[in-house]
């Protein structure tokens, strides 16, 4: 401490050492002024330096003393018309002001231009050195301002500028120094020798020991540490990588929270009551069942005899009673019907938050991904499907990267090569659980919603497949549980009696049933779908009762313009064949050598169609060839969960599957045809066209024979070929059809148009999917593999968020629910690779009324979409009305002769003639023709 009071009066002894060193210089300066006194003239006496009386305690206010800058003296306190300023190094280097070249203390003046100053403030804004007195740059009257260097920093700084046309002329005006001033200067003369104080010898007071003891020791032995580096390591190059921290073991670590001891508060003291009651006892008792059993009860409910109900019906006391509530009753079910007592405004409120990611989480997360390098190198992925009952397990069907062409090239090396669909499960990433054979490859597949175990698919060469898994059934399922110890089925690949027992195999499935090449498509099949259970179509494409309550029938569709009904029971002839065949022994059929199920044996290469739907084109010769259709009760719109839900209470239902062997085709006689069931469909062309038609047949007149009625409606909204048809799981009757750079939103009923058409993109959409957790959310894949996610509340012009997921274009979207909490959307890409998404929790939860107010969207359009229409029609006749007026106005004007060529000539030479007159006219009122010209006749 008492160091610290000497350095402080040190500090203030050399800060009087300096003022009065100050005030000798000024002594000196007052009798030899400089060259720069004499430019600047005598200054007015209130804008000199003060010096402060508590430094020196001697110097008196206004004596006109200048103190050094590097003191600790206040400095002058500046006029109001003069403006000390700061300028930097660039600032001095722009303006040529820099201090002891361009200005030093003999010519200190420096005259700058205003809209230089101006423009400096303009460029470097805030950063300008001028922007502190950029209002007094503004305000002045000249184009020209002084600025003054100060070297003795008479006003703190080392410049300063002159703030009106008076102080520049003041300063630069030369004035003799007058009698007043040297009686100054003389007065300064006789101001008495600063003698510098001797040092005193150090008393000591105590503070040391204070110092000591506040003193910080260190207590350890300082440890010491050398890092070092190997020196090919030097100056090395560093890359950097990403990483995913939950894939390695030791990427993050966590802090969890707990409870801090030090800051625990006992309680010493508590105010506590008592009261005494009664004793009372309480016992309980658990009886433990070592041996379980199943037990149950059946009981009959008691009721009133019809004696002792009318007597309280009709009693004094229920009458009473009624009359007391009666009012009260009445008030309940007033609030019951305007509000919902049992709705819960804390779980509207905030939301229970997802597992995975919070509510700001928006973007979709890579949960996994499928590809292998044997069974899917060099190919794409051309549909995908999940499994209806076991979850996280889905099936990909891979085909070929070949177009037309290369593929009759290459046809040969083809056969080589299996066409197959890989089942993968979560459990095992790498492997396929199952494979399924193909005669070709495979376009799309669906699983039968009465048995999943059924799956048909369409083939490139336009034959229909079928499968029967039931077999592999527990196989997959035990790979999704992880189950180990998996053996493949005695009979999956081997001949019958040569069976190998092989755990680590991928077991491969032979398809059941194939149908007949000249009886099918004669074009890829694009698109297959079951129809439902609840009813069937006879030859008539007329819709029946389905007695049976399972689904047997197909529709599938191709561009060599057709639409196929097929039926998998085998015909009643068929049947009756079938039944004189089993009274001959010999006849008997073989056994299956490739062990395939006999489920689907009636139809394998007999299989023909039920009905054949072609559409016919409206207004020209030719047909449609469609790529993708919708049904209005079809299984595939309505919600996943729904098809999961009945899919397992059919197979709970049928134990073991569905016997397809043993249904046989009733007679359309006998069953009930069902009127409220819809025949129209949505069709998308490879022409980029939608189709609104009716798959009935009717009775041709000429010939008597059934045909296919011409669609009634058809829209062009598509710049390409249609790849997605979707309805809405909220609502039947919107539809989402992709195609081209473009999608479209439609309502059935509403043929006026689409009701949401998008603008054209820059990359092409290869696919759509509407949510099934959200009413306003669909999914748009392009070919440049982003996914477009579009939430309809949020805006319409543009999709809501936009994601990259692979390099290459977007096969198919499939989404799916798990749980409340996890929703997966599985997407595939052309190089073969199978991504699995997770949908973030503002994807996949909707708001309270979300649907209510997509319906409402929905009927607002409608009412845009009619207005226009009535708007184009009302144009459309105004265009009409003022065409035929002009045409009529044409037809009462009278007809004027054709002129001949002699009367077109003449009026010719006429014209010229009165131009030469005009002309000459001109020019004698100008001056400018002559006067023997004048005389000449005119030519």
């Amino acid at each position: 401490m008492r160091d610290m009071r000497w350095g402080f009066y040190s500090a203030i002894q050399q800060q009087d050492f300096q003022i009065e060193m100050a005030d000798k210089g000024n002594q000196k300066s007052t009798k030899t002024p400089s060259t720069n006194s004499k430019l600047s003239g005598k200054r007015p006496k209130s804008s000199t330096s003060i010096v402060s009386n508590k430094a020196s305690g001697k110097q008196k206010p206004g004596s006109g003393k200048k103190v050094d800058s590097t003191s600790n003296v206040e400095s002058a306190v500046p006029p109001e018309d003069i403006f000390p300023l700061v300028l930097t190094g660039a600032t001095q280097e722009l303006f040529q002001c820099r201090a002891d070249e361009d200005v030093t203390q003999e010519n200190p003046f420096k005259i700058l231009r205003k809209e230089e100053i101006l423009q400096d403030m303009k460029t470097r804004a805030a950063v300008s050195d001028f922007h502190p007195v950029k209002q007094l740059v503004l305000n002045y009257p000249g184009e020209e301002l002084l600025l003054v260097f100060d070297r003795d920093f008479s006003y703190g700084q080392s410049f300063y500028l002159a703030g009106t046309e008076e102080a520049k002329e003041k300063i630069l005006q030369v004035q003799e120094p007058t009698d007043a001033d040297v009686v100054e200067e003389e007065s300064l003369l006789e101001m008495p020798v600063y003698k510098t104080p001797e040092p005193h010898p150090w008393v000591s007071l105590g503070s040391e020991v204070e110092i000591e003891e506040e003193s910080v020791k260190d207590s350890k032995k300082r440890l010491r540490y050398r890092a070092s580096r190997i020196r090919r390591e030097f100056g090395a190059q560093v890359q950097f990588t990403d990483r995913n921290a939950s894939a390695s073991k030791d990427g993050y670590i966590e802090c969890p929270p707990y409870q801090d001891k030090s800051f625990c508060i006992k309680q010493l003291e508590r105010d506590t009551g008592t009261q005494a009651i009664p004793d009372l006892w309480d016992s309980s008792t658990q009886t433990q069942w070592k041996f379980p059993k199943n037990t149950w009860t059946q009981y009959v409910p008691r009721e009133f005899t019809e004696e002792e109900k009318e007597n309280c019906m009709y009693s004094e006391n229920l009458r009473n009673f009624i009359t007391s509530v009666a009012l009260r009753f009445e008030i309940a079910v007033q609030q019951n019907e305007i509000m919902d007592v049992f709705f819960d405004d804390w779980k509207a409120l905030g939301e229970e938050e997802s597992t995975f990611g919070g509510k700001a989480d928006t973007h979709l997360k890579e949960y996994q991904s499928f590809t292998d390098l044997h069974f899917s190198k060099q190919k794409s992925i051309s549909y995908i499907n999940w499994h209806p009952t076991i979850n996280g397990v889905i099936a990909v069907a891979v085909t070929e990267r070949l177009c037309f062409e290369d593929r009759i090239n290459l046809s040969t090396k083809l056969l080589l090569s299996p066409s197959l669909i890989l089942f993968w499960s979560f459990s095992d990433p790498i492997n396929p659980q199952l494979l399924l054979e193909c005669p070709d490859d495979i376009y799309c597949f669906e699983f039968c919603p009465s048995d999943p175990n059924i799956i048909v698919g369409g083939c490139i060469n336009g034959q229909v497949v079928l499968w029967d898994i039931s077999a592999y059934r527990e196989w997959v399922q035990s790979s999704r549980t992880g189950g180990g110890g998996k053996q493949t089925p005695a009979n999956a690949n081997s001949l019958h009696g040569f069976e190998e027992k092989q755990e680590n195999e991928t077991p491969i499935v032979r398809y059941c049933a194939v149908s007949a090449i000249e009886n099918g498509h004669k074009a890829p099949i694009t698109d297959v779908q079951w129809l439902p259970d609840s009813y069937e179509i006879s030859r008539a494409g007329v819709p029946l009762e389905n007695k049976d309550g399972v689904c047997v029938q197909i529709v599938t569709c191709a561009p060599d313009c057709s639409v196929l009904f097929w039926d998998i029971r085998p015909p009643r002839v068929a049947a009756h064949s079938m039944t004189d065949r089993k009274q001959k022994p010999e006849e008997r059929p073989l056994d299956n050598p490739h062990g395939v199920p006999s489920t689907f044996k009636h139809l394998d290469l007999t299989w023909k169609p039920l009905i054949k739907v072609a559409f016919s084109k409206i207004e020209t010769s030719g047909e449609y060839s469609p790529l993708k259709f919708s049904r209005r009760d079809g299984i595939h719109d309505n919600k996943m969960c729904n098809i999961v839900d009945k899919s397992l209470q059919n197979l709970e239902k049928n134990e073991g599957g569905v016997n397809y062997g043993m249904l046989r085709v009733p007679s359309a006689k006998h069953l009930k045809t069902l009127d409220d069931v819809s025949t129209q469909i949505f069709v998308g062309t490879e022409d980029g066209e939608l189709i609104y038609t009716d798959w009935k047949m009717e009775k041709d007149n000429d010939s008597g024979k059934m045909i296919s009625s011409k669609p009634s409606h058809r829209f062009v909204a598509h710049d390409g070929p249609v790849h997605t048809v979707k309805r809405s799981p909220f609502f039947n009757d919107i539809i989402l059809s992709v195609g081209g750079w473009t999608f479209a939103i439609w309502k059935e009923g509403v043929m006026s148009g689409p009701i949401l058409q998008s603008s054209c993109s820059k990359k092409r959409c290869t696919v759509g999917h509407w949510s099934l957790s959200r009413p306003g959310v669909f999914f748009i894949g392009k070919e440049d593999g982003n996914i477009e996610v579009w939430d309809l509340l949020e805006k319409t012009h543009e999709p809501s968020q936009t994601q990259n997921i692979t390099t290459a274009s977007i096969t198919c979207i499939k989404p799916w629910i798990v749980s409340s909490k996890q929703h997966f959307l599985a997407v595939s890409d052309e190089l073969g690779t199978l991504h699995i998404l997770e949908i973030p929790w503002t994807l996949r939860r909707p708001s309270s009324n979300e649907k209510s107010s997509m319906s409402s969207y929905f009927e607002r359009e409608v009412s845009h979409l009619e207005y226009f229409v009535k708007r184009r029609e009302f144009r459309a006749k105004e265009k009409k009305d003022m065409e035929a007026a002009e045409q009529r106005k044409k037809m009462q004007e009278p007809i004027i002769p054709e002129k001949s060529s002699e009367q077109i000539e003449e009026e010719v030479q006429k014209g010229y003639e009165n131009y030469l007159e005009l002309e000459k006219k001109i020019l004698k009122e100008m001056g400018l023709l002559p006067e023997e010209e004048e005389k000449l006749p005119d030519v």
